[in-house]
């Protein structure tokens, strides 16, 4: 876990084909940006929301680590991933309603997928109602069979939906269905984004301690897992709570993000840059 947080800064920027000193620039030296790739600075709050910024790292748009089968037909499958993948959400809510594409679904999973893209889809368009809808008619298309990734990420989504409707408890209900029994669940990396689901719905209801304890609770689980799926979204999250909790006077919240993250890289955090 030592170089998690540079790890995942270095593939975001690869994977835009940016150089260091394009990413730094009027941000910090490029020196700087090459210590914290390399693990040998762990950036501020400050720095780090602007890296993330910089390197186009969304709250709002999240992409599987991998997707979930819509058909036994791969080109179908094909499509939905691109499209959610590129975020092209009005294409994919049109896709989604062909003859063609409803006409392919064959199994329960299939249709639990169908209808899980559907939400995310109606989510993102901001049709939180038939978002909703669709979340739950995905859960009853899983039966009552043990949880499975996708069934989890349901219970996250749910949970997503109801925080940006004020609902608490509903919220609540969804994060701990979510993530019950997690251990017993043989693990995938979507698994990630469950702690960052949580820790995102429960920022939206303004509890920005809760929000931190389930990003660290993700950070460690993907930590133990071997994984960097999601990692960035973590910290940069934890990062923009840490800077709300020092605007609003809350020292502890910002000195539990200093202490957290000095534990997990064993450096200082470094205010200079």
């Amino acid at each position: 876990m030592a170089n998690s947080l540079g790890i995942t800064l270095k593939e975001a920027r690869l994977a835009q084909h940016l150089s260091q000193r394009a990413v730094a620039q009027d941000i910090c030296a490029q020196s700087m940006l090459s210590a914290v790739e390399n693990g040998q600075y762990t950036p501020n709050a400050e720095l780090l929301i602007q890296l993330c910024q910089r390197l186009h790292i969304s709250l709002s748009q999240i992409s599987l680590a991998q997707d979930f089968a819509v058909s036994s037909r791969s080109r179908f499958n094909t499509q939905v991933s691109e499209l959610c993948n590129q975020h092209r959400y009005h294409e994919l809510r049109i896709y989604l309603n062909s003859e063609a594409v409803l006409s392919a679904i064959d199994t329960a999973d299939q249709t639990q997928a169908y209808y899980y893209y559907l939400g995310v889809t109606d989510f993102q368009l901001g049709s939180l109602t038939v978002a909703q809808q669709n979340f739950r008619l995905a859960l009853a298309s899983a039966g009552t069979k043990r949880p499975t990734a996708l069934t989890r990420l349901c219970y996250g989504s749910l949970a997503l939906v109801a925080a940006h409707e004020g609902k608490t408890q509903t919220t609540i209900t969804a994060i701990q269905a979510a993530l019950a029994y997690l251990d017993e669940t043989p693990y995938e990396e979507n698994l990630n984004v469950l702690f960052y689901l949580a820790a995102y719905a429960t920022e939206k209801l303004g509890n920005l301690s809760t929000a931190a304890t389930y990003l660290s609770q993700g950070i460690a689980y993907a930590g133990d897992h071997n994984s960097h799926f999601m990692l960035a979204n973590d910290y940069h999250l934890l990062a923009i709570l840490s800077a709300r909790a020092a605007k609003n006077g809350e020292e502890l919240m910002a000195t539990q993000y200093e202490t957290m993250l000095t534990t997990l890289f064993h450096e200082k955090v470094y205010d200079d840059f």
